[in-house]
């Protein structure tokens, strides 16, 4: 005994659709039929065409009639009542998105050339390492940008980054918590593997920044915080864009110090249960990030994407649908067979 439940239960409706179909076609067919006999005799027409007999007629509009029925009980979504299947969803990619610091005390030279060009030829390499996920751009200093939005077209991406200086945000300071809540914005809802890469000094200004990581935590977001320069601190080098003349940024009559804020950093990773990589003055170690953080995320996603639905019958409709409608093409074409002869 078959034991169905149907999803879309509102969709019966459609059978009036294929019951009226049937009719309609009956009609034209006994209107074709008195048409010609206007003209012909009965012993002419069987001579000169291939009409089926009324037998057939009926025959070939039943078999119509089952292929429709069976599509409409298909488009009903019958499943199997308490029966269950194992399905895995599309193979699961990573959203991620990088934050990078574009603030003056990026322009430290204790990572050569300077932090920030140090972080952008890293940032490139790491993308080259993520075929087949999304990735996308985020800027901060005093406030931050979306520089890129998150895209599978990684070549666009590596034509953006390049772009991104100490003017890209239009205001000075150093937030990492507006970049963090500027990253979450541009994630799409619902579901997926997140991840943030906040790659920056640590020298922040922002009050706020473990809130955002918080926030970040309950988006199912995590933070991998990259750390750049050292401990000990390295004076800030200006270079004028008109003339190359490089000098140090001051401020009191003193050069300005930027030092590596590893502590804050490795707050920020942990809340999201991240991990906080330092990096310090040294490259980065791109095989360390994608085997130890992000290849583990994504391998739980995909996981976590194979699940449980109920069990689908449809395609068994699908099926004999099929076979009534090709059984009305071989009565038809029989029919004609047989007239010729």
């Amino acid at each position: 005994m078959i034991d169905w439940t149907f999803v879309h239960v509102d969709r019966i409706h459609l059978v009036w659709a294929a019951i009226g179909i049937t009719v309609l076609l009956g009609i034209l067919d006994l209107r074709s039929r008195g048409a010609m006999s206007t003209f012909l005799s009965p012993v002419m027409q069987r001579r000169l065409t291939a009409q089926a007999s009324t037998s057939r007629v009926i025959l070939r509009l039943g078999l119509l009639l089952c292929a429709m029925l069976c599509a409409v009980a298909a488009l009903m979504r019958p499943q199997a009542r308490g029966v269950t299947e194992t399905v895995s969803t599309s193979s699961a990619a990573a959203d991620v998105v990088f934050v990078l610091d574009a603030s003056r005390s990026m322009l430290a030279e204790d990572a050569a050339p300077n932090r920030l060009a140090r972080a952008k030829a890293e940032i490139s390499q790491l993308v080259a390492r993520l075929e087949g996920h999304r990735v996308g751009l985020v800027a901060f200093a005093g406030r931050a940008v979306q520089v890129c939005p998150l895209t599978p077209d990684h070549s666009f991406f590596t034509t953006v980054l390049p772009t991104i200086d100490t003017m890209s945000t239009g205001k000075g300071g150093t937030k990492i918590g507006e970049g963090i809540k500027t990253a979450l914005r541009g994630f799409s809802a619902g579901g997926g593997v997140k991840l943030i890469v906040l790659i920056t000094d640590g020298d922040d200004q922002d009050a706020y920044s473990e809130e955002a990581a918080k926030a970040a935590r309950d988006a199912g977001v995590k933070i991998v915080a990259v750390g750049l320069g050292s401990e000990e601190g390295s004076p800030i080098t200006l270079t004028d864009p008109q003339t190359g003349a490089r000098q140090p940024l001051m401020h009191d009559g003193k050069p300005v110090i930027s030092k590596l804020n590893g502590e804050q950093l490795r707050k920020i990773a942990l809340v999201t249960e991240g991990a906080y990589i330092p990096a310090g003055t040294s490259a980065i170690d791109l095989d360390s990030i994608m085997e130890s953080h992000v290849q583990p995320i994504v391998r739980a996603a995909s996981d976590a994407a194979v699940r449980r639905i109920p069990a689908e019958r449809f395609q068994w409709l699908v099926l004999g649908s099929l076979v009534f409608l090709l059984g009305a093409l071989w009565v038809a074409a029989g029919a004609g067979d047989r007239r010729a002869r």
